[in-house]
């Protein structure tokens, strides 16, 4: 039922009528929501009302409540509710990144004004300005994650992130050339000459991570996260079922979290030597703990299988630097992290004759892109090296059938 007031306006009449009516409740506290409008007649009062009000019935919009709604709030407010999800606190930490780089364009800008075009402009101006795909991709990413809060919470209407268009940069000839497949994993000399080195100048655990990484295909945060309760001497078996976070690098400020995927939560033989390695390396740290823990106050008893000499586990930090300090001491000129012990891995299975589904399995499910391509190629060198192989045991078959030929 609408009620109709006059108030003063410099208008002919000297007044203008003010329609009242009872609107939805406010969706979030739940108290009485009362629109009004005005105009020069009651005819025009309560159109204008019955507007707003249909409005808000087909799609719950109220532009009066949202005229001063800047982007960060909104951004504020999803990312929240969204650090309260079962994500990872990495991928919180890149969500809140690519937050402050959208705040550089949107910041202030009213969520119901981010048109389509603005977002694309966005990318395309980050596309211009050097920045990764993969930066790009969670700006592009998180941005659609605000605008569907947003339309959930009756802010806007649509999402201005559909349909959007990641710019991609068209690789050369001479780009593809330079970074062939080979590049990504080290080659069986390769793996060789540096393992060589480990056990030349490697410093303390250095054998022991290199060789476990390069014989499990373990991501370096599920070796970080091992413990001795995971390794069973006795059947040759590892289990992974976490990994080690620690933004910045700090011993203490580590954080175990489930693995990257449902898929790396797993369980897989090693080769023995391995293991005898690794338990070799459990006794020389218990006689350490034994004989150093009543030295160090803060000794901390982790039952981690890497650790430092006070029992905090190693940061990613430390064996990206000692994996550095022995590539130095080899001939290999390949840009290499210890990811590329994954790759690495999944080429010597590959090469043992492995099939891709074992294989896929006991990585843990990888990026299945790069397996396929570094299986595909290791594959097809073998084939071509097998052709070579019988043609030199039956050399002398071919030759007399080429000969019979003549």
């Amino acid at each position: 039922m609408a009620s109709f007031t006059q108030v003063p306006a410099k208008n002919k009449q000297g007044y203008k009528w003010v329609c009242t009516k009872e609107g939805p409740p406010d969706p979030v506290s739940g108290k009485r929501n009362q629109i009004a409008r005005r105009a020069d007649t009651k005819k025009e009062a309560e159109a204008r009302v019955d507007k707003v009000l249909k409005a808000l019935k087909e799609d719950g919009i109220n532009e009066k409540k949202n005229k001063n709604l800047p982007f960060i709030h909104v951004a504020e407010e999803w990312l929240e509710t969204y650090k309260r999800t079962k994500v990872k606190k990495n991928t919180i930490r890149l969500r809140g990144n690519s937050i402050a780089t959208l705040n550089k364009y949107i910041k202030n800008l009213n969520i119901d004004k981010i048109t389509p075009k603005k977002h694309q402009s966005i990318l395309n101006d980050l596309f211009d300005k050097g920045y990764a795909k993969s930066t790009i991709e969670g700006v592009h990413v998180t941005a659609n994650l605000i605008y569907k809060h947003a339309i959930k919470e009756k802010y806007r209407k649509d999402n201005p992130a559909t349909g959007a268009t990641i710019p991609v940069k068209r690789r050369t000839v001479e780009e593809i050339e330079a970074n062939p497949i080979e590049e990504k994993y080290l080659e069986s000399h390769e793996l060789t000459e540096f393992l060589n080195a480990v056990r030349k100048y490697g410093l303390d655990q250095d054998k022991e991570m290199f060789y476990l990484l390069a014989f499990t295909g373990m991501r370096i945060g599920e070796a970080l996260a091992l413990k001795w309760t995971d390794i069973n001497f006795e059947t040759h078996r590892i289990r992974v079922t976490k990994t080690m976070y620690n933004e910045n690098n700090n011993m203490r400020e580590f954080e175990l979290q489930p693995p990257k995927t449902d898929a790396s939560i797993r369980d897989f033989d090693v080769d023995e030597d391995i293991t005898n390695m690794l338990q070799n390396h459990y006794k020389t740290q218990t006689k350490l703990k034994m004989a150093t823990r009543h030295l160090l106050p803060e000794y901390y008893d982790s039952n981690f299988v890497f650790t430092h000499d006070n029992g905090y586990p190693l940061v990613y930090k430390h064996i990206a630097n000692r994996m550095e300090r022995v590539m130095r001491k080899t001939n290999i000129h390949k840009h290499a992290t210890s990811h590329i012990f994954r790759h690495t891995h999944v080429s010597m299975m590959a090469e043992a004759g492995v099939d891709l589904a074992t294989i896929m399995a006991r990585v843990g499910h990888d990026d299945p892109k790069t397996t396929l391509q570094i299986y595909t190629h290791v594959t097809k060198k073998m084939e071509k090296n097998a052709t070579q192989k019988v043609k030199i045991v039956f050399a002398d078959l071919l030759k007399a059938a080429a000969l019979q030929e003549m």
